[in-house]
């Protein structure tokens, strides 16, 4: 592992100008040709607002559960349990996104609440087209927002379900029932393996050198060379069990040199009959590559294996947080873990509570934790023209003043 020195200087270490002029200002925006990621932070879901180089713009989940109830694991709820997650995040998204409350894209990454929303923590209940109708999570959002095409694992035959608890199913059901008849939305089923499918819709062509690989969805993982394989089928055949987080869709999203893996929950493991334990997470490693920054999977929680940290090389993970057991020490001690491969590296998450820095107090990882998740914040990824250089952005989650609290410059 990484000496404390090192991982405790990382402002030095990362950045280009460690005095930011933007610190204390409020944030200024997107800018033409820049690819922007914003990880919304709730406190009770997980919720990602993409701007493509040309204006193109995507939401990636849009959860809304009851973290609340978790009691002394719960994490602080910015910027106050007033209003609900979806409509927090519909805000968020009218306040950056360039073309108001038009959203061009939405994609859900798997069926838990706290990625889509669902029945039993919602913020209201309505009659539409002569039955109940809830808002919670994206249907929430979707009465200040607009969207033009959604991409879903299951659409249309919901064959690929898995036995779940979740209501978050018939939540999006009946979403995506309504918002078809009445609102024009499109629905692809997303492709793994597709390298054309999730794309700029506005001015493509001036922008050559940026592209989105389909990796992962319904425990199929997609190689560059075109083969598929299927996880899901091959534990049927064994009996062994497989869990909605391992169904996950994921994507590597490039721009020039620079490269960004998200892929929702996927995570997933199972005790093989000679005692041993698979984890998927090995699987989908083998079709991965190096990238600049990636989100961690499964918020921390037990993800992130070493073959897949070895694939992904990552020098920014960015972790979405609801929970006092995201994030938890042996993904952070392999995170910093210099072995698996050399170089600084940073994680940025939403939130690390006091009480997680009580808990691991003189922990060495402790150093790769970014200070300005201890109060709690919003996260800009900002890869501008070119993909050269990227940088990380927090702002206040505080309030909706969108004031910046620091930037870390990076090359690809």
């Amino acid at each position: 592992m990484a000496t404390a020195a090192l991982m405790l200087g990382w402002d030095e270490a990362f950045a280009l100008g460690t005095k930011a002029p933007e610190v204390g200002k409020a944030w200024k925006g997107w800018k033409k040709g820049h690819f922007q990621v914003h990880f919304i932070y709730t406190g009770v879901a997980e919720s990602m607002f993409m701007i493509f180089p040309d204006g193109t713009t995507m939401l990636l989940d849009c959860g809304d559960h009851n973290a609340v109830g978790r009691g002394k694991l719960a994490v602080p709820v910015l910027p106050s349990p007033d209003r609900h997650a979806g409509e927090w995040i519909a805000r968020y998204v009218q306040r950056v996104n360039p073309r108001g409350d038009k959203v061009d894209l939405m994609m859900l990454s798997h069926y838990h609440s706290d990625h889509a929303g669902g029945y039993d923590f919602y913020a209201d209940k309505v009659i539409r087209d002569g039955k109940d109708y809830y808002l919670s999570g994206f249907s929430h959002a979707a009465e200040w927002l607009s969207f033009g095409k959604a991409f879903d694992r299951c659409w249309p035959l919901y064959d690929e379900l898995i036995p779940t608890s979740e209501d978050s199913v018939d939540e999006m059901k009946d979403f995506y029932s309504y918002m078809t008849k009445h609102r024009g939305l499109e629905i692809e089923k997303f492709r793994e393996g597709a390298i054309d499918q999730v794309k700029m819709v506005h001015n493509p062509g001036k922008y050559p050198d940026f592209s989105i690989r389909n990796i992962c969805a319904n425990g199929r993982i997609a190689y560059p060379d075109g083969r598929i394989r299927d996880l899901y089928e091959e534990r049927k055949k064994k009996d062994l069990n497989f869990s909605e987080n391992g169904l996950s869709l994921g994507m590597i999203i490039s721009y020039g040199p620079f490269k960004f893996y998200t892929a929702g929950d996927f995570s997933d493991n199972w005790r093989m009959p000679d005692g041993t334990v698979h984890e998927i997470e090995d699987d989908i490693a083998e079709v991965c590559e190096k990238v600049s920054v990636a989100k961690i999977n499964h918020h921390g929680h037990y993800s992130m294996t070493r073959k897949l940290l070895e694939a992904l090389q990552a020098r920014v993970y960015v972790s979405c947080v609801w929970d006092q057991l995201h994030n938890v020490a042996p993904v952070m001690e392999r995170i910093a873990d210099q072995s698996i491969y050399p170089g600084e590296r940073i994680v940025c998450p939403g939130i690390f509570p006091k009480e997680r820095r009580q808990e691991d107090a003189g922990k060495e990882w402790l150093g790769i934790i970014h200070k300005d998740s201890f109060s709690g914040g919003h996260i800009v990824l900002d890869v501008p023209k070119g993909g050269k250089e990227y940088s990380i952005t927090y702002l206040t989650a505080e309030d909706e003043s969108m004031k910046v609290l620091s930037v870390m410059n990076f090359r690809s």
